[in-house]
């Protein structure tokens, strides 16, 4: 499980100071990045490679809104690794650990050039399969 905080700035809000619904995704994305980032997989060595990872699915859950400033954590663990896909499951949680936001997150990887699935380059799995 990796671990990533965010804080809640007032550009990712509404009106009202609540997260906007579409910004949860963007701080999903930041955590997976960073989570490939924390095991060595920098992504824009992957892109030198035309190699890259393609949000292919997603089921997502609001449960609770986030508000202007808040510190949240992003919790991400691999459920699943296939040889050209990942599924990951996401969590976001506010500074008092109430459960904001569920997601299943299944992303492809592609060849950019051809925008077709590719086989995830071995010293990614390599990388990944410490963490499962």
């Amino acid at each position: 499980m990796h671990r990533h905080n965010i804080r809640v700035y007032y550009e990712d809000t509404d009106a009202g100071g609540i997260v906007y619904y579409a910004n949860y995704l963007k701080f999903l994305e930041r955590a997976r990045t960073e989570w490939l980032r924390a095991l060595g997989i920098e992504q824009d060595s992957l892109l030198e490679q035309s190699t890259g990872f393609v949000v292919k699915h997603l089921e997502i859950d609001y449960l609770a809104a986030a508000r202007f400033n808040e510190l949240l954590a992003v919790e991400s663990t691999l459920a699943l690794v296939r040889r050209a896909s990942l599924v990951f499951e996401q969590r976001i949680y506010n500074h008092n650990n109430r459960l904001l936001v569920t997601a299943q997150v299944k992303v492809a990887c592609v060849d950019l050039r051809s925008m077709k699935a590719r086989p995830i380059p071995d010293f990614v799995l390599g990388e990944l399969s410490g963490v499962r």
